[in-house]
């Protein structure tokens, strides 16, 4: 049983759409960050950075005592490699994988935030993030159809989160 500590943010869906993809069991709890509950020592010992989602495994693969993991892009990872799902086990395939998954989870994420920021409350400085956010997302969709963690987690949560963030989204292969 994982416990995932969760808000509905964009991050905490991708967790969420992973977990029912792959048919773990897992049971919510809520971080209701609007009240500061990120902020409370029992959610800072599973997430040093008061960030959700995070979660707690209870049964890790292998057995032994429960894990805590926080980030999305290392939750995606640690679920993959737990569930022997969305990531190929060849070298070659496996680092594809995960590089592209950072790329979207990192890189698309930061710079859509920008946008987002920039589009809507700092008009003058908008020019250069719109530009970079928009350049980094058809790479993302360039990506070969065998990498799926980018596929299942980071492209759909890129493509909900530039949606979200006003950014015109190009047609998927």
């Amino acid at each position: 049983m994982i416990d995932l500590h969760y808000w509905t943010t964009p991050n905490g869906h991708k967790i969420t759409m992973f977990l029912e993809e792959t048919g773990l069991q897992y049971k919510i709890f809520p971080v209701q960050i609007g009240k500061g509950e990120q902020f409370k020592p029992e959610f800072l010992a599973i997430a040093p950075n008061n960030r959700i989602p995070a979660m707690v495994d209870r049964e890790p693969k292998g057995g032994g005592k429960p894990i805590s993991v926080f980030e999305s892009g290392a939750m995606l990872l640690y679920l993959a490699e737990k569930t022997g799902k969305f990531l190929p086990s060849d070298l070659h395939g496996r680092y594809d994988a995960i590089q592209w998954t950072f790329l979207a989870d990192g890189r698309a994420r930061a710079d859509g935030r920008q946008n987002h920021h920039f589009r809507n409350y700092a008009r003058k400085n908008q020019i250069r993030h719109r530009p970079l956010c928009e350049r980094d997302q058809p790479a993302l969709w360039r990506a070969r159809s065998d990498l799926a963690i980018a596929q299942s987690s980071g492209d759909t949560r890129s493509r909900r989160w530039r949606a979200i963030r006003g950014v015109a989204l190009v047609s998927t292969p």
